[in-house]
């Protein structure tokens, strides 16, 4: 529709800053505009796009970094409340640990990422959890984000999105938006080689698959995941749905 408002939001100090709204579910209804963002980390946000992240009257912020991730990019909008959910970031340490052993290659660099979205399921689902309950509790509008905003966030939207009933086709096509929209760091991981850097600079679609994997093997299906891991009964879906949803 071209009276929608803009998905993506072109910030200079941020990329990958986009809006959930306006995505079909299988009910009928649409994902509400301009109540859940993603993002990469709102640490270097310039003044005017403070002013464009006030504007939106975004006031909460969910924060998937690690400590050390945290503390070197500290959100710069002071209205915004940030609830840290952190996961550890490991695939940087993983490939360096195989790159002393000489065995480092993009294809081994791919499963790496891939085991990296496994392990949200497996050890992190209290993290999403949390963030759930914040959705239910916490007034719209809200961002989500990690340090890139692509991998961590990006099973935290698909997640969203799924409780919310939005086609697994239209999920995937907004998890993979991200590869038109994030800007690399190019001083990032230098030490490691072109391709590898490609890999984990990206998303592609055998990561979001893996850690659905993860969740058939862990939980059954992705009803029981949402039931016994994340803790969503009937009326807490209906009443997210409720929530972020609009005929």
């Amino acid at each position: 529709m071209s009276d929608s408002p803009a998905r993506h939001l072109a910030l200079q100090g941020a990329s990958n800053f986009r809006d959930l709204g306006g995505y079909p579910t299988s009910d009928g209804r649409t994902t509400r505009w301009r109540h859940i963002f993603r993002s990469n980390h709102l640490g270097q946000l310039t003044a005017a796009d403070v002013e464009i992240v006030r504007a939106l009257g975004v006031r909460s912020a969910f924060d998937f970094r690690g400590v050390e991730e945290r503390a070197a990019g500290i959100c710069v909008v002071n209205e915004i409340t940030v609830h840290s959910l952190p996961i550890e970031p490991s695939v940087v340490a993983g490939l360096r640990a195989e790159l002393a052993r000489g065995t480092l290659t993009a294809p081994v660099a791919l499963e790496l990422m891939r085991e990296s979205y496994r392990n949200y399921v497996r050890h992190h689902t209290h993290s999403f959890r949390a963030l759930f309950g914040h959705l239910l509790e916490d007034r719209a509008p809200l961002v989500i984000h990690c340090t890139a905003g692509k991998d961590r966030t990006g099973f935290a939207i698909a997640l969203i999105l799924r409780a919310l009933d939005v086609p697994e086709d239209v999920i995937s096509k907004d998890y993979l938006l991200t590869n038109q929209h994030y800007k690399r760091d190019a001083t990032a991981a230098t030490d490691l080689p072109e391709d590898v850097r490609n890999a984990i600079g990206s998303v592609e679609s055998s990561y979001l698959g893996a850690a659905f994997e993860a969740v058939v093997k862990e939980y059954g299906d992705i009803e029981s995941y949402f039931r016994d891991g994340l803790k969503l009964g009937t009326a807490e879906r209906a009443a997210l749905k409720d929530r972020y949803l609009q005929a």
